[in-house]
């Protein structure tokens, strides 16, 4: 009987060390951020990595986070949330902290598809 418990906690043991893991995890960035969206004339430029935007893409553009990022958008009034890469510089007007794609902002936005939204912004690890 003895023995059965043992291995029954090690069994348990290993299969919450498995769930523990930080793959997919994420770590709060900005708790309140100001997103916008990039407008369709930028479509086929070059973004500051090099890469050609496009706004139907799961991209964004961020002043300090570094290219290739993993960042998870989510809008704070109604949960919804993406991910998205980092692969441009920006936003540099109006008080936003955060540019994107097209595609990215309407998956969050819900009904009111304003110019803009407030977002907690997290990052991969």
């Amino acid at each position: 009987m003895r023995r059965y418990i043992i291995l029954l906690f090690i069994i348990t043991l290993t299969a919450l060390t498995g769930c523990s893991s930080s793959k997919g995890a994420f770590t709060s960035y900005d708790k309140k951020a100001k997103a916008s969206y990039y407008a369709d004339k930028f479509n086929g430029r070059k973004t500051a990595s090099g890469e050609r935007f496009s706004n139907s893409k799961m991209t964004a553009a961020h002043r300090k986070l570094p290219f290739g990022t993993k960042v998870k958008v989510t809008n704070v009034d109604n949960g919804k949330w993406v991910i998205v890469v980092i692969n441009d510089r920006g936003p540099f007007s109006g008080g936003f902290d955060i540019d994107l794609s097209k595609k990215a902002y309407n998956k969050i936005a819900g009904k009111a598809r304003k110019g803009h939204m407030y977002v907690s912004i997290e990052v991969a690890k």
